[in-house]
């Protein structure tokens, strides 16, 4: 384990024998230190392996608890940010503009409202969508549409709730249903180039695309975001209009309140009067 927990680029021991002899099998990918979360994954695989086969785990010892922690210390950095820039809505409606009238512009404009307005959805969620996901019953009466997410990276299956979307993001995703004719399978699928529907689902990798293309029509770098942009820009923006952030967890289905209250800190301290003491 603690030859797992150093960069091996510069050994010239038995470990960097070791580490090359597990690459060349594809056991490894490289010689560099993980990331401590990486090496906590691969220990609670190791754990579950031995709780199946009814073993005591030998990462229970004091000494290698001991030693993770110290491991964790020494490569402590700073938590890289999934997208570069969140998406907010000044942002959201940059990328909006490059939506005009045609069957792929459609699918991108509800893909990007639908993504952002409903909580901020991850790629996967928004690729695995079905039309019977969409109950548009009180879209005509109320002007709004619900939205039913099988399961969600912090929900089971079937136990995730209801998601709301109202305005112009109902708009969108609606004027998308008309525009497909899509009534049972995939709702967002791929487009050809001479703008015809493709049967199959969007992969999470196309969302990510769609996203890039968006940001390139823009004028902005495509290295400005990533799709995880219209998650959090959806929680920075909920901060800047003053949100509670329950409120915003709630569609968000963040289920740790520290881990969504980041993008308030962010919002807030710039907000803070003891910055501008200065003038």
């Amino acid at each position: 384990m603690l030859d797992h927990s150093r960069d091996l680029s510069d050994a010239n021991d038995d470990a960097r024998d070791v580490a090359e002899a597990m690459i060349a099998q594809s056991l490894r990918r490289s010689l560099s230190c993980p990331a401590p979360s990486t090496l906590n994954r691969r220990i609670a695989s190791w754990q579950a392996f031995h709780r199946m086969k009814n073993l005591d785990s030998p990462f229970d010892a004091p000494l290698l608890k001991q030693a993770r922690a110290k491991a964790r210390r020494a490569a402590a950095r700073p938590t890289k940010p999934k997208s570069r820039n969140p998406i907010t809505r000044p942002i959201l409606e940059q990328l909006l503009d490059t939506c005009h009238g045609s069957m792929r512009d459609c699918r991108d404009r509800a893909i990007l409202m639908l993504g952002w307005a409903s909580g901020g959805r991850r790629r996967s969620e928004i690729a695995m969508l079905m039309a019977e996901d969409i109950s548009l019953k009180d879209f005509t009466k109320d002007g709004i549409v619900w939205v039913s997410l099988v399961e969600t990276k912090t929900t089971a299956r079937g136990a995730t709730p209801r998601l709301v979307l109202k305005g112009r993001a109902a708009q969108a995703l609606v004027h998308w249903i008309e525009v497909s004719r899509i009534e049972d399978g995939p709702l967002f699928r791929p487009v050809s180039k001479s703008d015809r529907l493709l049967k199959r689902r969007l992969t999470p990798d196309a969302i990510y695309q769609i996203v890039k293309h968006r940001l390139r029509l823009a004028g902005l770098p495509q290295d400005f975001a990533s799709p995880h942009g219209l998650r959090s820009g959806f929680l920075t923006q909920a901060a800047l209009d003053g949100a509670p952030i329950q409120a915003a967890m709630r569609l968000s289905l963040h289920r740790s309140v520290a881990q969504a209250q980041r993008y308030y800190d962010d919002v807030e301290i710039v907000e803070n009067p003891a910055t501008d003491l200065l003038g």
